[in-house]
């Protein structure tokens, strides 16, 4: 086979499947392939999926679709969570011909013999027991910025989630190649580090193999702090249960880490959580957001809801709205609940009908926008540092604060991947923040 074809990539999901997605591609690129954007013509094309939502099994469709427009001879391979969950039905899409489950996709080019169409996808998928080994990965997408995974798959059974059929267990990368990925992401340039992963504050699980923890993540947290050349490390996304008062403490006084969390709620009904499974009551999850905002007054907080899981009545509706208005954070990420297959709650009683959980979604994004506003109008005056990003939107280039401010001013190459110490003035019309600059390059 030639191996100066064109390979291109598109990824549906996570951080996580970013990172991996990155690491896929560099196995081509270090096997001869040319790596081309995912709008160009390509000879293969390799889909990353993810199956959190319906949506993302129904846009699967119509990038397949894109692809077979830009070469309808194109080579195209499924892998990721739905190619783990539901092989066969993927493999059955007009112009799939490989799919690989969740051990097979780190070694693509290892099924790949020749580039013949298949009248039918051929499919490799694992039982996921058998995924139970881990292999590191990281992104380089946007040259400012990289997604680090350091852990993978989950071992907890929250009634609505796939993930543990589509990851299997809980299991981590070693500290070691942890600490080694860190380096190389900084040795090109890159300034910030976005740990990810399924269940991060779990890391250390499986770190060596067995389920015995290693290592914790407030040692993970302190290992990374001390890498050379990262400018700030943001932890992406952890359970309430799992962080704990010295991982905030040791966040608001370290070298890197910036004061930024996202943490999972669900629901602000204690019925629903246990219902779904968590791990925690909304006591916990109050006393976080309360230690965080005592020892980083401006640390932005984001929270993932569930809006229309079974047996979310008004009234139990209205006590998350309620809960979430009072809770000083700073946005919401909205699910909408849709039934997933092979899940407890899918059998539940008290479905919730979907023009409802269209609204409730509806009004829990309206309730975002105002609380991201409030957060924004709180941070204007303060100086703080923003890191450019590399796009030119409409004549102007974007970038975040390390409290994830997001702001914006005219358009200048010359700022892409520098960091700036900025005083925040106003708030624009499109909701993004104006600033004077008040330090030079750094």
């Amino acid at each position: 086979m030639n191996l100066e074809k064109k390979v291109a990539f598109y990824t549906l999901g996570c951080k996580l499947n970013f990172s991996e997605t990155s690491t896929i591609a560099r196995n081509f690129v270090n096997e001869g392939f040319k790596r081309v954007e995912f709008e160009e013509k390509a000879d293969i094309y390799v889909i990353n999926t993810c199956s959190v939502t319906d949506n993302a099994d129904k846009r699967f469709k119509s990038i397949v679709k894109n692809a077979l427009k830009k070469n309808d001879d194109a080579f195209l391979i499924a892998v990721g969570c739905y190619a783990q969950l539901k092989p066969e039905e993927l493999a059955a899409v007009n112009g799939v011909d490989l799919v690989l489950g969740a051990t097979e996709k780190f070694n693509v080019t290892a099924y790949i013999n020749d580039l013949t169409k298949n009248n039918v996808g051929e499919v490799h998928s694992c039982e996921i027991a058998d995924a139970d080994f881990y292999v590191g990965s990281y992104s380089i997408g946007d040259r400012t910025r990289a997604f680090l995974k350091v852990q993978d798959g989950c071992d907890y059974k929250c009634t609505y989630c796939t993930i543990p059929l589509a990851r299997g267990i809980s299991r981590s990368d070693t500290l070691e190649n942890v600490i080694a990925n860190a380096k190389e992401i900084s040795a090109k340039g890159i300034k910030e580090i976005v740990l990810t992963g399924v269940n991060i504050g779990d890391y250390g699980k499986g770190e060596f193999g067995n389920k015995k923890h290693e290592h914790t993540f407030l040692e993970l947290v302190k290992e990374l702090d001390t890498v050379n050349g990262i400018q700030r490390l943001r932890i992406s996304s952890i359970e309430p249960n799992l962080l704990q008062d010295e991982t905030i403490s040791f966040v608001a006084n370290s070298n890197s880490f910036v004061p930024h969390f996202h943490i999972p709620l669900q629901s602000g009904s204690d019925v629903l959580l246990k219902k779904m499974k968590r791990r925690y009551l909304t006591n916990t999850y109050t006393n976080r957001v309360a230690r965080i905002k005592e020892t980083m007054p401006n640390a932005c907080i984001g929270v993932d809801v569930i809006v229309g899981f079974p047996g979310e009545t008004d009234e139990i509706f209205l006590e998350t709205y309620n809960y979430l208005n009072d809770l000083d954070i700073s946005y919401l990420h909205v699910f909408t609940y849709s039934e997933r297959p092979n899940t407890e709650a899918v059998d539940f009683a008290g479905v919730v009908p979907k023009k409802t959980r269209a609204k409730r979604s509806k009004m829990l994004r309206g309730l975002s926008a105002k609380k991201r506003r409030a957060f924004y109008e709180s941070q204007l005056g303060n100086s703080l540092t923003v890191l450019f990003e590399n796009e030119n939107k409409e004549g102007y280039i974007q970038g975040f604060t390390e409290n994830y401010v997001k702001v914006k001013t005219p358009w200048n190459p010359e700022l892409i991947n520098t960091l700036h110490t900025i005083t925040l003035t106003e708030i624009d019309v499109d909701g993004l923040v104006r600033f004077e600059f008040t330090s030079a390059l750094v």
